[in-house]
């Protein structure tokens, strides 16, 4: 069942379609990663990393809203139930348990990294279809990057 009519062709459709699903899965699950780790992290830089954590995840749930409903206004249905994301994840099992502040680190920095270059390839999947929604992407990709740079540095 269709209720929202489409502005893109159904092959362009079809490709953004896909990119802003995966950009969902990509985002829920990095909100939950984020908030495991927040919730696990311990060490001398508790506090610091406790706190950078959660902008991680602010950041992430805003812009998993705007691009569900970015794929609603252009007539896809978003999926963010959990055994969606399980199953398509880019990011790899968190460890059970406390977690090290220095292990917490790498944990964001690796699953930035994996959500950031599937993020870069679905910029370039919606340019030529779809600008509108290749902006989002854009911006919540330079967002990303920036939580990226600064998890980068905490490990440097």
């Amino acid at each position: 069942m269709s209720v929202v009519k489409s502005p893109l062709s159904e092959a362009d459709l079809k490709s953004v379609g896909d990119a802003l699903r995966g950009a969902l899965v990509d985002l829920v699950d990095l909100s939950l990663v984020a908030k495991q780790v927040h919730w696990n992290v311990v060490g001398p830089r508790f506090r610091s990393v406790h706190l950078q954590l959660d902008e991680v995840v602010d950041t992430a749930r805003l812009h998993s809203d705007t691009v569900a409903e970015r794929a609603s206004a252009i007539g896809v249905t978003p999926d963010g139930r959990a055994a969606t994301v399980a199953a398509q994840s880019a990011i790899g099992a968190v460890p059970d348990g406390w977690v090290k502040d220095t292990d917490a680190v790498q944990i964001l920095v690796e699953a930035l990294g994996a959500v950031i270059g599937r993020m870069r390839e679905r910029i370039e999947v919606t340019g030529g279809p779809d600008p509108v929604s290749q902006d989002v992407l854009i911006g919540l990709t330079a967002d990303l990057e920036k939580h990226a740079w600064m998890f980068q540095a905490e490990s440097a």
